[in-house]
């Protein structure tokens, strides 16, 4: 199993209440039910308001490195994702477990 963590950050300026990030946050809500790669899907909002923290966070698994590959690439991942760039910077870890 291959665990998928991504960290965001918003831009300087732009809050949780923006209808980008609404938008945003909801087709990452609304993805764990649509891509079958997806063994595990958790993301949401940081409850913290340590200046290191980051804003929303995702935490899921796929099978192996041909599940994470046609995660990355499914569309409904690409539109998610693609809705973020607007608004946000980001980190990635991808570990076995």
């Amino acid at each position: 199993m291959i665990r998928h963590l991504v960290l965001f950050k918003l831009n300087d300026g732009v809050g949780r209440d923006d209808p980008r990030v609404v938008a945003g946050a909801d087709a990452f809500f609304a993805l764990g039910d649509r891509i079958e790669e997806l063994r595990s899907w958790e993301c949401g909002w940081n409850i913290t308001d340590r200046p290191i923290a980051y804003d929303f966070a995702i935490n899921s698994a796929v099978e192996d490195t041909d599940a994470l590959k046609r995660y990355v690439e499914h569309p409904a991942h690409q539109a998610a994702a693609g809705q973020w760039r607007e608004f946000a910077t980001w980190v990635i870890a991808d570990y076995e477990f």
